[in-house]
C-alpha cells in the first residue's frame, strides 16, 4: 500500500510498504476512504517540533473496517467507521470520567495517511455509523476525527453557551470550527480573531456575528472595547504560540474561562499574571471519543457542515503538495484520497 512519511522539515514522501495486519486481538485494520493533513502536522514540517527518522504520517481518518482481531466486538468488516486520534479502551476510570485523550493505555494513532490504518483499540476508538454515508458527508465525518472535536472539545472547555460572548484566537480549521461549535452551543456572540478574507468569511459562515483583525495587546483592546471594557465570558485558543495564549487570557473576563487547544510550542505562563488575571483555564489534547456519536449525529442530520474547511482535495500521492500548500497558508486544510 501507499503510505506518507516525514523524513525531515519539509521532506514529506509518499512510498509503498506493507499493507498493516491485526496485530493485538484489540486491534481493526480498516481501509482508509480519507486522511487530510493537520496543522500540528507543520509543526514538525517547519522545523519546530521533532520527529523520529522516516515518521508515519497522519492521525484523521474515516474508512470501511476490513479485518479485526478477536476480541473486537462493537465493530465489525464492512462497517464505516469514524476514529479519534488518540486510542482509549473507553473503560477505564478516565475515559469513564470523559477524558479518552488521556486514557490509561494511550496511544497515539498515527499513519493514518495511507491507504490501510491499523487502529488499537478499536471497540473504544471506533465509532461505526448507521450505514454507510453518503460521499458528500465524507469531509465532514473526517473533521470529527479530529478538528471538529479539538474545536467542539475548545468550546466546552471555554464554557460556550446561550447569552455567552466567545472569543476565537486562531483562524485554521481548529479555531474555524471552534466557532462552530460555540454558535451550535448556543453563544449570543462569536468574535472571531482573523486577518484572512477567506477565512472569515468561513467563520462568519459557521456563525461568528463579529471579526476582529488586530492580535497582541491590540486585539486585546479590541475585543475589551466590544465588550464593555471587561473581556470576553469565554475564549477558545487554537494556536499554540505564546502571543496566542497571552491573548486568550487577556481578552478574558475575570471568572471568565478560556479553552486551549492549540499544541502548545514553548508556551510560558507567568505565575502573576494568570494569578491576578481570575480565569479558568482549561484544555489540552481533545477528548474526541466523547463528543464523536454526538458530532456524527449532527452531521448526518445535516445540521452543520464542517467539511467546508478543505478547501483543497488531492489524491494521497501529492501529500507533499498539500503540506507545502497548507504550509504556505494558501490552503485552510487539505484532504487526501487514497
Amino acid at each position: 500500500m501507499k503510505a506518507t512519511f516525514m523524513y525531515g522539515p519539509g521532506d514529506v514522501r509518499v512510498e509503498d510498504v506493507p499493507k498493516p495486519t491485526v496485530i493485538e486481538p484489540t486491534d481493526a485494520v480498516i481501509k482508509v476512504t480519507a486522511a487530510c493533513v493537520c496543522g500540528s502536522d507543520l509543526w514538525p514540517y517547519r522545523g519546530i517540533a521533532k520527529l523520529g527518522p522516516r515518521a508515519p504520517m497522519g492521525h484523521e481518518y474515516v474508512g470501511v473496517v476490513e479485518t479485526v482481531g478477536s476480541d473486537v466486538r462493537l465493530v465489525g468488516p464492512g462497517d464505516f467507521v469514524v476514529g479519534s486520534f488518540f486510542a482509549s479502551d473507553n473503560t477505564c476510570e478516565i475515559c469513564r470520567s470523559g477524558y479518552q485523550s488521556r486514557c490509561v493505555i494511550n496511544q497515539g494513532v498515527r499513519g493514518a495517511q495511507a491507504e490501510y490504518l491499523r487502529v488499537p483499540l478499536a471497540d473504544g476508538t471506533l465509532v461505526a455509523t448507521p450505514s454507510v454515508p453518503d460521499a458528500a458527508l465524507i469531509p465532514s465525518l473526517l473533521t470529527a476525527s479530529d478538528v471538529l472535536g479539538t474545536g467542539w472539545f475548545a468550546a466546552v472547555a471555554a464554557e460556550a453557551a446561550p447569552g455567552k460572548t466567545v472569543v476565537v484566537v486562531g483562524d485554521g480549521a481548529v479555531g474555524l470550527l471552534g466557532v462552530l461549535a460555540a454558535k451550535q452551543l448556543g453563544a449570543e456572540r462569536v468574535i472571531a480573531m482573523s486577518r484572512n478574507p477567506v477565512r472569515q468569511a468561513l467563520a462568519e459562515e459557521f456563525g461568528a456575528t463579529d471579526i476582529v483583525t488586530e492580535r497582541g495587546d491590540e486585539g486585546v483592546a479590541r475585543v475589551k472595547a466590544m465588550t464593555g471594557g471587561i473581556g470576553a465570558h469565554c475564549v477558545i485558543e487554537a494556536v499554540g504560540t505564546q502571543q496566542a495564549m497571552e491573548q486568550a487570557i487577556h481578552a478574558c473576563r475575570p471568572g471568565g474561562h478560556v479553552g486551549f487547544v492549540g499544541v502548545a510550542h514553548e508556551v510560558q505562563l507567568r505565575g502573576l499574571d494568570l494569578f491576578y488575571s481570575g480565569v479558568h483555564l482549561h484544555g489540552g489534547p481533545a477528548p474526541v471519543r466523547r463528543f464523536l456519536p454526538e458530532l456524527i449525529r449532527l452531521i448526518l442530520d445535516r445540521a452543520i457542515n464542517p467539511g467546508l474547511v478543505f478547501d483543497l482535495t488531492v489524491p494521497l500521492e501529492q501529500a507533499p503538495a498539500a503540506y507545502q500548500a497548507m504550509d504556505e497558508r494558501r490552503a485552510i486544510k487539505a484532504l487526501l484520497q487514497p
